[in-house]
């Protein structure tokens, strides 16, 4: 448990530490996986899973018991004060002992609802601080900035992919194309290579094969619906516009789609997996912008 007598700013850093040393144990597993090995990779993904959840688990705590410890010192600092100035109302107001009685059950009701409201921030912004979100953004961000690249944020509404890549090709000078536009020209290019892509889709109820029917239902959702883009959209995107697109995520290489294309031209996405709880996500990147009296 975290110690009274460290400062919050210690306490951040011994918790960035921890993180770091596991991110170098996490390392060393992963080197140890023969190749083709699909048992001990197993094995060592679950093992990685356990060290992570009880590193954020720990670190949650000990945030949790700082913050709540502090918050009771200066309760305790504050309380004679707060009795002091209590005895001189009722003194002066010369009232009854059982109407102090009353008053004074109702200020510590009111003080231990307070509390007890406190504590549960505190939970909370430590879940926030140290949960898988925020340590997937952090991640992410540490990669951007060797860079000198920030995240762009793209709205949650389904639309995630094909915005991101609209704000790519705009912040790149490349023709700019719509949300709708790139939806249309997936679809079209989906209908028109259906043999390429059909054996990569299946039905989520049955996992079978879409039918051509169920196939055809698909493209149209990609050009008339909020139908998030995964995997598939990429690499149709990528033959569409011509270049290679580049996803960064918080653990594990970048992964590039579109290898193919030489000509200078690339699109940078990030991919998060933890940002909302409706699933993942796709944001775009931009320049850092540095300080101009800097």
């Amino acid at each position: 448990m975290a110690e009274v007598a460290l400062t919050e700013e210690e306490l951040t850093q011994k918790h960035k530490k921890e993180r770091k040393e596991l991110q170098a144990q996490i390392q060393i597993l992963k080197k140890s996986i023969c190749k083709g090995d699909k048992k001990k990779k197993k094995e060592i993904t679950e093992e990685i899973g356990c060290l992570e959840e009880s590193l954020e688990k720990r670190q949650a705590e000990e945030l949790s018991t700082w913050k709540l410890a502090h918050i009771t010192l200066n309760d305790e600092q504050t309380e004679p004060e707060a009795n002091e100035q209590a005895n001189k109302n009722d003194c002066s107001e010369q009232q009854s002992t059982h109407r102090v009685s009353k008053a004074q059950k109702r200020r510590e009701k009111k003080a231990i609802a307070e509390k007890e409201r406190n504590q549960r921030i505190i939970e909370q912004e430590a879940l926030n601080v140290f949960g898988k979100r925020n340590i997937e953004i952090e991640a992410i961000k540490m990669i951007l900035m060797e860079r000198d690249l920030i995240i762009y944020e793209i709205p949650s509404d389904g639309h995630c992919l094909y915005n991101a890549i609209a704000h790519q090709l705009k912040i790149n000078g490349e023709t700019p194309l719509s949300l709708h536009d790139l939806r249309t020209k997936t679809a079209d290019y989906l209908r028109e290579n259906m043999n390429d892509f059909l054996p990569f889709l299946s039905n989520p109820d049955s996992d079978e094969l879409l039918t051509p029917e169920e196939y055809e239902k698909y493209c149209n959702d990609v050009a008339e619906t909020s139908a998030w883009g995964g995997a598939v959209e990429l690499q149709v995107l990528s033959r569409i516009l011509k270049c290679p697109i580049e996803v960064i995520q918080a653990t594990g290489a970048p992964y590039i789609v579109g290898n193919e294309y030489n000509n200078g031209k690339k699109v940078t996405l990030t991919y998060h997996r933890h940002m909302y709880e409706l699933g993942a996500h796709y944001n775009s990147v931009t320049k850092s912008v540095q300080d101009e009296e800097s």
